[in-house]
């Protein structure tokens, strides 16, 4: 009898025991809310910061709205605001022949084009094959960047004010090489005149074409807009 006493307390003492660490463990599902509910609290936190910077416009597109459009509708006689040329995109491409025997040659000119443009760039890669070229249809030969709205105009400062005065012995661009509907192509020898290439990393200069696709009707027009937002063209 002693004995059974014995087990009974000893069982009942167990018990107490469990419980007792039972009651002391938090429960795990509450523990599970109360993380989500302070990621709760982290992601309200963060929505509400709010930026304090201050939205700067292209100084470009405010010279081409209060100087531009004046100045092309009193030329040529503009009587609809809407039919004042405007610059639709600027597409940046670089060929790279030398890909075909340098396929390395490519990753760099993307590099460099997305310092310049601040934007990434595609590749482009070849329609067919060519056997004299040893050109292969889908091969990688050259990267191309199509700027539009903000940093369309940002880029096009930057081209005007910095990299075309730092051409050597710089003159001024050519007048003709628009395309009869008032597009206009400059190319570029260098990508050196641009501040964003560091010239000690570089591997091989590289030239680019830079198009302006513009609104107009025609070279007069084109020639025109690109004048009065400042590109420096060649005296006739």
């Amino acid at each position: 009898m002693a004995a059974e006493e014995t087990e009974k307390t000893a069982k009942a003492g167990a018990d107490k025991g469990d419980k007792k660490k039972n009651a002391d463990r938090p429960d795990k599902k509450d523990k599970g809310k109360g993380k989500r509910g302070g990621g709760g609290g982290s992601e309200e936190a963060r929505a509400a910061v709010v930026s304090t910077a201050e939205i700067v416009p292209a100084r470009f597109l405010e010279k081409y709205a209060k100087d531009v459009v004046p100045a092309l509708t009193k030329e040529f006689g503009y009587t609809n605001p809407n039919e004042v040329p405007r610059l639709e995109k600027i597409v940046v491409n670089m060929g790279l022949g030398a890909a075909v025997t340098n396929p390395k040659i490519v990753d760099t000119a993307v590099e460099e084009l997305r310092a310049i443009t601040g934007q990434k760039p595609i590749v482009t890669r070849a329609k067919k094959a060519i056997a004299t070229f040893k050109l292969r249809a889908g091969v990688p030969i050259g990267a191309m960047v199509t700027l539009r709205s903000h940093r369309m105009w940002e880029f096009m400062d930057r081209l005007v004010t910095v990299a075309l005065p730092r051409m050597r012995d710089f003159r001024g661009i050519s007048r003709k090489a628009f395309d009869g509907k008032g597009n206009y192509t400059l190319g570029l020898r260098e990508q050196i005149i641009f501040p964003e290439i560091d010239y000690d990393r570089i591997d091989v200069i590289k030239g680019m074409n830079i198009s302006f696709v513009t609104t107009a009707k025609s070279d007069e027009e084109g020639r025109a807009l690109l004048k009065n937002l400042g590109v420096p063209f060649r005296a006739a």
